[in-house]
């Protein structure tokens, strides 16, 4: 078990005591700093003199909540001296450049640690810092159209060909990725007296989101005769898989759109006595629903069920949620309405900060609730230049004394992959952690995963039954073995006495749990956070719940499409798209429904972003309980929320004050927000431009001169600065798409890529076959995303290496793990003879 209250904390707030710098105005860093703000820290926002570009959204009065501003102009060596001193005084510094942009103004890490070997320096870039993508731009449409995403957006315009998707899931993932490796090396300071370099990307954000489809790709690569992944939507729109209905997007008879999450057998069958349609399931025409192998069959089921639905009103609806707890649909929210959720109202989730300049705003809360994470002092968003702590910091920033033993000491199998920069060495940044998770499928257990790279050691208490997700897909252990890579697996039937006793002893050695049980389920099976600190009070107790661990939503199933169609990205990213009429006939309504139910569910999804921040939730607590930060008598029990998490993403709807500046909205065919920052049909191909500032709008229109193609726009003068450029938006889009067809897609990037212009084209594969390109000059294994390990079940196959890696310590990667496959060494490890075992297993209380 790890130590507890070093040196250096003693704060309220779990990161109290912690100093961060944010050199760079962008929402990565924003969100990270953010998340240090709301946990106690000192944040500090370094400015340009005419202010970070974030200020001009409605959401800087939430991002900046709680920081300072310090302005300097790194363009003038004075300004470049004050951001070095600022980071020398620093616990940690955020940087967001492109690769090589900090070493050239003298602020790159090794710059720094030479003055100050304790600091933590974290960058994040869009593709990372190696690999044949490094030196791109990172605007997120850029990395989402590059990485292959925007191909699978298709399903969100009914046009054809890559759509632009306006929920930010990268920029989201990947402040969490960062601050995962942030936090981490923040861990292992305390052992070492040592800082390092922490490096993520918003690839690797991305890299979080997907459950399962690089491994179904894997397995339809190693076995094409005998599996071969079908789309989610055949080309005559009718779905091919069973979870189109499972996961239910219909219309109700007074115009409300509706996501239904009925996964499971149970869940099923509860929803098809809903819908009036329980005889079905006995009928031997229909017996197999939700499953259809006959395209006829599943189009004339999927209409059945739409029609059912609207046969009532979301009213009637309502009563039949009230009725059964097995049947739930969110409704699709738009804007700010996720403030107004009852779970987050009942959570008090929601903050009203007094701003000086905009008045009351309302916006969401913190992302962890509980514990020593509470609600601290808010301070509304910072003036530019107002600064009310840096004068009192001090470059000699005291530090834990190294202690080399405990440094080198790990216990741990040998890692796989050693880090970034110099070589890495000695224990991993989470060594000597142990992490006991209750939870099933995605949302929370993957943070586990997570958290098991660092070099914790994570436990998954599983049913006899198994994790569910083992079995999800068409091939075995597919569906779950990313969530359960790094992990030990131990079958224990908690519904038995003696069950609970093994859960228990397993805890007493543990320094966190997570669950992530409907509200109740936990206090039922003896595991609640009150149970568990009885047993060991030092414990760090998270729960992730779908909803919460009480309130109106609480024992609701809770999955990713239902949690985002009711935050609101289900309607951010396809409303301008979708017809708003509520007289849709049932062609209408099927064409409308795939659109809705792909929005909440491609590319990213509300399951990838909570485990990120289920993760972020558990090291801060770590961390916080390692300086001695928020402790409690009863122990410190921490909660996350699926909607907060979201609406943390969406918080440039989610933020609301009087005249508050509209929230950026693409266009009804979902090509971009912008003429300069857009989807352009190409001669061969598509590209994507990112181009939206007047220094990068003056490069393009340079390049294109320069190439015969600028047709005058570099001296027309509509377009000369921004805001003409947007006043004109639809004639340079115009113009713009006049040019990009005159040339094929491949030649556009690298004429305008090599001028210094974001501009890609657009990847016609899908991320995870980048990712599964096994030559070494391919993306993932240039740009070391990817490394092979072997799997019980699934064999020799490539996973992700951790989502950030670190300079100096080593991390951990691990293949999944078979239910029950350890179950037998930690019964052995808790004191149990194997004559107690033998009897455990007879007794059907454990498996495996």
């Amino acid at each position: 078990m790890i130590p507890r209250g070093s040196a250096g904390g003693g704060g309220s707030g779990l990161l109290s005591g912690i100093r961060v710098v944010d050199l760079s105005s962008s929402w990565v860093g924003a969100h990270m700093g953010l998340f240090f703000a709301d946990q106690g820290a000192e944040v500090v926002c370094v400015e340009p003199p005419a202010g970070s570009a974030l200020r001009g959204s409605a959401a800087w009065a939430f991002l900046g909540r709680g920081k300072h501003s310090v302005v300097v102009d790194l363009a003038r060596p004075e300004g470049v001296a004050r951001a070095r001193s600022l980071a020398l005084a620093a616990d940690v510094v955020v940087q967001t450049w492109r690769p090589g942009k900090a070493e050239r103004l003298g602020l790159g890490y090794e710059d720094l640690a030479a003055g100050h070997p304790g600091l933590v320096y974290t960058s994040v870039s869009g593709f990372g810092s190696k690999g044949p993508f490094a030196g791109l731009a990172g605007y997120e449409a850029l990395v989402m159209a590059k990485l292959g995403f925007a191909v699978q957006f298709n399903s969100f315009a009914s046009r054809g060909g890559p759509a632009y998707c306006s929920v930010p899931y990268a920029t989201f993932s990947a402040a969490h990725t960062a601050l995962h490796g942030t936090l981490a090396a923040l861990y292992e300071r305390e052992r070492s007296g040592l800082g390092q370099r922490v490096e993520s990307s918003l690839a690797q954000g991305m890299a979080a989101q997907d459950p399962w489809r690089w491994f179904l790709a894997f397995i339809a690569r190693q076995y094409p005769e005998a599996y071969a992944a079908a789309a989610p939507v055949g080309e005559d729109g009718i779905p091919n898989h069973s979870f189109a209905f499972r996961l239910l997007v219909a219309l109700s008879s007074d115009g409300h759109w509706m996501q239904f999450s009925q996964v499971s057998p149970r869940l099923f069958a509860a929803f098809m006595r809903a819908l009036g349609l329980e005889w079905m399931l006995d009928h031997p025409d229909w017996s197999t629903a939700p499953d259809f192998d006959d395209r006829d069959r599943r189009q004339q089921f999927w209409e059945r069920m739409l029609t059912a639905v609207r046969s009532k009103t979301l009213a009637e609806w309502s009563e039949v949620f009230d009725e059964d707890p097995d049947v739930w649909a969110e409704v699709f929210r738009r804007g700010a309405e996720v403030l107004d959720h009852p779970q987050v109202v009942h959570d008090d989730r929601v903050l009203c900060v007094d701003d000086p300049v905009r008045g009351p705003v309302r916006q969401p809360g913190p992302l962890v609730a509980g514990g020593g994470s509470g609600r601290l002092p808010v301070r509304p968003s910072p003036g530019l230049g107002c600064d009310a702590v840096t004068a009192s910091w001090t470059a000699a920033l005291g530090q834990p004394a190294a202690d080399p033993a405990s440094a080198n000491a790990t216990g741990r199998a040998e890692p796989l992959v050693a880090g970034v920069g110099a070589a890495a060495s000695g224990a991993a940044a989470l060594a000597g952690v142990t992490v006991v998770e209750f939870g099933t499928y995605y949302a929370a257990p993957f943070a586990g995963a997570i958290l098991a790279d660092y070099g914790a050691r994570v436990i998954k208490v599983e049913s006899l039954a198994g994790e569910p997700m083992r079995m999800i897909m068409g091939f075995p252990e597919a569906g779950a073995a990313k969530s359960l890579q790094g992990k030990q697996s131990i079958a224990v039937d908690l519904t038995a006495d003696e069950g609970r006793a093994v859960a228990h002893r397993l805890v007493a050695g543990a320094d966190i749990v997570m669950q992530s049980y409907r509200a109740g389920v936990a206090a039922r099976l003896g595991i609640d956070s009150a149970s568990l600190h009885a047993v060991n009070p030092d414990l760090i107790y998270v729960s992730s719940p779908g909803y919460g661990t009480g309130g109106p939503c609480g024992h609701r199933p809770a999955f990713a499409p239902t949690i985002g169609a009711g935050a609101g990205a289900g309607w951010r990213n396809v409303g301008p798209a979708v017809d708003p009429s509520d007289q849709l006939d049932l062609d209408g309504i099927k064409e409308a429904s795939l659109r809705l139910g792909m929005a909440t569910q491609v590319g990213g999804n509300a399951d990838g972003c909570s485990a990120v921040v289920v993760a972020s939730a558990m090291l801060a607590g770590l961390l916080g309980a390692r300086r001695g930060n928020g402790s409690q008598q009863d122990g410190t029990t921490l909660e996350t929320s699926m909607l907060t998490t979201m609406a943390h993403m969406l918080c440039e709807d989610c933020v609301v004050y009087e005249g508050r500046p509209p929230t950026p909205t693409a266009d009804p065919e979902l090509l971009g927000l912008s003429a300069t920052y857009r989807l352009y049909r190409a001669a061969d191909g598509w590209v994507f431009l990112a181009a939206p500032s007047d220094r990068e709008w003056l490069r393009l229109v340079e390049a294109l001169d320069g190439s015969g193609a600028g047709a005058g726009l570099a001296s027309d003068a509509r377009f000369v600065d921004t805001i003409s450029r947007l006043a004109r938006d639809e004639e340079l889009v115009a113009e713009l798409a006049a040019i990009f067809v005159g040339r094929d897609a491949a030649e556009w990037e690298r004429l305008l890529v090599a001028a210094g212009v974001g501009c890609v084209e657009v990847s016609s594969e899908p991320f995870e076959a980048l990712l599964l390109d096994d030559r070494e000059d391919s993306y993932g294994r240039s740009a070391e995303l990817v490394t092979d390990v072997e799997h019980p079940a699934l064999g020799i196959h490539p996973r992700l290496t951790a989502l950030s890696l670190l300079s100096r310590s080593p991390i951990v990667l691990g293949p999944g793990c078979l239910l029950g496959e350890h179950t037998d060494q930690i019964l052995t490890e808790l004191g149990y003879e194997p004559d107690r075992i033998t009897q455990l297993r007879s007794e059907g209380v454990v498996g495996g």
